[in-house]
Parts: C-alpha cells; sequence; structure tokens
C-alpha cells in the first residue's frame, strides 16, 4: 500500500475533521458560523488546559479576577479601540440612552479594575488575569474550526508595574509560555517582534512605539527573533510566539506586550516611594491565547492522542466478559475515587478486540479476565502499544495517577 501524501496526512491530521470524529466540539448553522459548541470529551480538554493555566499563574503571583463581556461604548473610546479596531467589533447595542459594545479585548475592563482602588509602590508589581469571554466580527470567509472565531476564551493578564520592573515582568512572561509549551507538547517555530507599519492604524505616538520597542528588545536579549513590521497591536508593539501546523501555515498564540498607551488614557497611577503620583506600565500577556486555538493546535499536534493529564479519558478498563463487569466497575471507581478520568467498556458495547480498538486514544487501557479479577490484577495496554502485562490495581492506579499529577511524558516508567 502506497503511503499517504503530505497533503492526505494534512488532511487527516486536520483539527476541524478530528474534532468532530473524536466528539470533542461541532457547530450548528442555528448557533451561527464562527460559534462553536463543546462536547463533553472537549470540555474536559478545556476544562483541564483551563485549570493548568490559572494553577500556572496562581503559582507566577497573579491574582484572578472576573470582568463583563459587554461595555459602553465610551470605555472603547477611551480606550482606543473605537478608533482604531472598531471595524473589528460588533456593532454597538442601544439599551434607552446608552450603546454598549461585546468586548473586543479585556484589557480596558482590567485598566478600569485597577483604577477603582489606589496603590502604592509596594503593591507593584500588580499581576491581574482572567480566562474571559471577548467577541470579533470576523467575516464569514475566514472562519474556520477553533482557530478563527467569533466567540473568544481568551487566556490574558495584565501586570501594572513601573518602569524598572517592566523588563523583568515581560521576561517571566515568556518564561511562563516556555513551560507551557514543554508541558503541552507545543513547539515554538519562532519569535517575532511585531512593529508598527504604515497608514493610520496605529495611535500616533512616536515617543511611545519608540520607547516601548526598546524594552521589548531588552527582554528578547538572546532570543533569536524577526522583526516583522505592520503586525503590532494597534496601542503598541508585542512580542509574538509562532506556531505552525501540519500544513505549514503560521499562526500567533502567545504575545507578551509593553504597553504605555491605555495606562495613560486610563490615567493610571501609584504612590511612589516620594509620595507623588506615577504613570504605571501596562505588560500584556497570554500563556495560550484563545482557548479555541490552543486546543485546535493541540488536536492537530498530538493527532488527538493528547498528553495523559490532558486526554479526556485516562483509563478505561475493560471486562472479558460480564462475569468481570463488577470487578471492572470496581477498578473505575477506585480510579474516578482518585480524582482520574476513567471509563467502563463493557462486553455489551462489542467484542474485546472492539473494544481495545475504540479505546485507542486513551493512554491506559486495562483488561480484565477471570484470572485478572481472582487476584486483583488487571492487564495493562498502553496507548504507545507496549504490554506492561498483568499488574496490580493498585500499582496501576498509582503509575496513571503519578504521570498525571506531574504531567509525564513516559507513561511506564522503570519502577
Amino acid at each position: 500500500m502506497a503511503s499517504p501524501s503530505h497533503r492526505e496526512e494534512t488532511a487527516m491530521s486536520d483539527h476541524r475533521r478530528l474534532g468532530r470524529e473524536l466528539d470533542l466540539f461541532d457547530t450548528d448553522p442555528l448557533m451561527g458560523a464562527g460559534l462553536p459548541y463543546w462536547l463533553p470529551d472537549g470540555a474536559v480538554v478545556r476544562h483541564t488546559l483551563e485549570e493548568y493555566v490559572r494553577e500556572a499563574e496562581r503559582v507566577g503571583g497573579y491574582r484572578h479576577v472576573y470582568s463583563p463581556v459587554l461595555g459602553k461604548r465610551e470605555l472603547y473610546e477611551i480606550s482606543g479601540h473605537w478608533d482604531h479596531y472598531s471595524e473589528d467589533m460588533f456593532p454597538p447595542m442601544e439599551l434607552g440612552s446608552e450603546q454598549v459594545v461585546l468586548r473586543p479585548s479585556l484589557c480596558p475592563h482590567h485598566a478600569l479594575i485597577y483604577r477603582s482602588r489606589s496603590h502604592s509602590y509596594r503593591e507593584l508589581p500588580l499581576r491581574m488575569a482572567e480566562l474571559g469571554g471577548m467577541y470579533r466580527s470576523e467575516l464569514s470567509g475566514v472562519l474556520g474550526g477553533l482557530t478563527r472565531v467569533r466567540a473568544i476564551q481568551l487566556n490574558d493578564a495584565h501586570i501594572f508595574c513601573t518602569l524598572e520592573q517592566a523588563v523583568d515582568e515581560a521576561r517571566a512572561a515568556l518564561d511562563l509560555i516556555r513551560r507551557a509549551y514543554a508541558d503541552l507538547g507545543i513547539r515554538a517555530a519562532r519569535y517575532r517582534l511585531s512593529l508598527p507599519g504604515e497608514g493610520n492604524k496605529y495611535v500616533a505616538d512616536p515617543d511611545l512605539w519608540k520607547r516601548a520597542t526598546a524594552l521589548l528588545e531588552q527582554v528578547l536579549d538572546g532570543i533569536e527573533y524577526e522583526a516583522v513590521e505592520g503586525e503590532a497591536a494597534f496601542y503598541g508593539p508585542k512580542i509574538d510566539v509562532q506556531i505552525t501546523d501540519r500544513a505549514g501555515r503560521e499562526s500567533t498564540l502567545s504575545t507578551v506586550q509593553i504597553d504605555f498607551h491605555q495606562p495613560e488614557r486610563f490615567d493610571l497611577h501609584y504612590i511612589g516611594a516620594d509620595g507623588a503620583k506615577h504613570r504605571p506600565v501596562m505588560v500584556h500577556r497570554s500563556i495560550i491565547g484563545s482557548v479555541e486555538r490552543a486546543v485546535a493546535h493541540l488536536i492537530e499536534e498530538h493527532g488527538g492522542a493528547f498528553p495523559a493529564w490532558l486526554a479526556p479519558v485516562q483509563l478505561v478498563v475493560l471486562p472479558v466478559s460480564e462475569e468481570q463487569y463488577a470487578q471492572a466497575d470496581q477498578v473505575v471507581r477506585r480510579a474516578l475515587g482518585l480524582g482520574l478520568r476513567a471509563e467502563l467498556a463493557a462486553p455489551e458495547h462489542g467484542t474485546l478486540g472492539a473494544r481495545i480498538r475504540a479505546a485507542r486514544l486513551a493512554p491506559y487501557v486495562a483488561v480484565i479476565g477471570a484470572r485478572e479479577a481472582d487476584g486483583d490484577l488487571t492487564a495493562v495496554r498502553l496507548r504507545d502499544g507496549r504490554k506492561p502485562g498483568a499488574v496490580p490495581v493498585e500499582e496501576l492506579l498509582h503509575r496513571v495517577r503519578s504521570v498525571v499529577e506531574t504531567r509525564g511524558a513516559e507513561l511506564w516508567a522503570a519502577a
């Protein structure tokens, strides 16, 4: 049989096809284009990814907030979005004498949260994070799967700090991104310093661009990167971490930005050691960008065979016959009690071979026959094809839990 061509392999690994085949997500015309919904297994992947990011941020000194997905038009006029970004925003909705808008980003809301309280230099850096919804009025022709959507769940954070702290905070954000990529099995294709281009898309403040770019160049010192014009945010330059899909298409997943514009627009300040008001610097950063794009990339990168800690189902237990059903069910219950995601594939779901094939993407499969049931054992099969053989159930559960908790890449390390 001839090996599949690159084009065929690309089509087979396309997240839109895999996502539907694996019951991760789907769409419905009544919901609308660019508005996918998550099925239970996809929801597990999304939830696990979100919890991972929240915990990484907590350890990194971030505090989490929630903010509304709507804002008055005036808010986005102050932030500059209305002048520079309104073509990508949904039209305002009339509410009495006011106009409200679905937000295109979270940063104006976080600026307001910072402004709502007074701050001392002793509190800085103040790291504020949120996994929140935002909305982009994308044209139908560019929408696709999870990579280009109209409702976006963004892993966003804003660090309010002194000028002297900005470079270190941006570097720490890049370190967070690198660690997340290692845990998720994501490879960065390149680092890009995104600079402004021609036209009136960008804030007209040469000094702002010069200062912010100089700081980001310090952040990138020692890292190979490419400076590209025309890719900056409208309010400032940014570091983009680029990824490529199986077709070789490049996109941005993670970003780090240094912003002097919005602290000025929102009149943000802190009280310095001299007792006077000073303007903070606003560092924007996103570890995994939008959850949708991150999951799309993970689907393609792993072909649906997610790392064990991220897999929708981590352990599938198969009784050979009805006689072992109760034993298998007990193993599933023990696994669930340990915080693992486990399922039972009962004999009525098909032959043993058919059930093993159906569980091919699960990191661990445990087969329980008469001999195993008598000795509280299970015949283990790993997703990579290895068969460690019959092991005590307690040992299997301990090994699986250890791999999941440490986010290990090796499914069956030497004891």
